[in-house]
């Protein structure tokens, strides 16, 4: 197996680039444009993504980029780092500190290194290809939760679920002990340190899945697609974390269905 440290070290360094550039404009009543999905962006979110870009380029000139802000450059690289600067712009812009900066390492398109980095609470999941997935360093793990009748499930919005989308949401949450909204890519870490059981989503960009593949798997738990496919740069944007690899079967019967 590759030697993932230099990766991993890297991948530590982003994060640690990005945050001042985000923790400096923090609840300082930045503006927000609007781009042309509709969506809010920020300085701080270009502003971070320009800084991983810089460090990626100097380390490892040879790896591909794709990045929210910025696009993709040298994509068909075997190593392609992909980068989504402010996961959570709405939360960032309102103040709100549950967003985070999600950082992944793709090789030949599938996950093998994520952070799910939340400055705004001081918080650092890393995960990587056959390793242990660390909160601040420390080891975490995912919970038991066999039965979808006593699960906890995340989403981010009712709103990413459209036409069929929203059936099949509707159905697994109906299952679930309870639903909570909010959280975006926090949610994931939530999983991964076995407070939350499920977080089922749909609407996403490559940018915003893939560093939460190896958080979620070294914590013990399973993420895959909403047809039960492992993840990849190719991957559709419906997406399924579960810590319990049982709930995720019967999630995804509810879901499919």
């Amino acid at each position: 197996m590759t030697d993932l440290h230099p990766f991993t070290t890297l991948a530590a360094r982003l994060a640690d680039a990005a945050r001042p550039e985000i923790m400096s404009r923090f609840r300082t009543g930045i503006h927000a444009d609007v781009k042309a999905d509709c969506s809010p962006v920020t300085e701080a979110d270009r502003a971070s993504e320009r800084a991983m870009r810089a460090l990626i380029s100097e380390t490892f000139p040879d790896h591909g980029i794709l990045g929210e802000e910025y696009g993709s450059e040298n994509i068909d690289a075997e190593y392609v780092w992909v980068l989504d600067p402010i996961d959570g712009t709405n939360s960032f812009v309102t103040g709100k500190p549950l967003f985070g900066t999600l950082i992944a390492l793709c090789q030949n398109k599938v996950p093998i290194v994520g952070v799910i980095d939340a400055p705004g609470v001081g918080e650092r999941w890393i995960g990587a290809k056959g390793q242990p997935t660390t909160l601040n360093g420390q080891p975490v793990t995912t919970r038991p939760c066999a039965e979808l009748s006593t699960s906890w499930l995340y989403a981010t919005t009712p709103a990413m679920f459209k036409g069929d989308n929203a059936e099949a949401f509707a159905r697994l949450s109906q299952a679930a002990w309870r639903t909570v909204y909010g959280g975006d890519c926090y949610a994931y870490g939530l999983l991964a340190s076995g407070h939350v059981d499920l977080v089922c989503e749909a609407s996403l960009g490559t940018y915003d899945f893939c560093a939460l593949a190896p958080v979620i798997e070294g914590a013990g738990g399973i993420i895959t697609d909403w047809y039960g496919k492992s993840l990849s740069m190719n991957s559709d944007g419906r997406v399924l974390a579960a810590g319990d690899k049982t709930l995720h079967t019967l999630a995804l019967r509810a879901l499919n269905r």
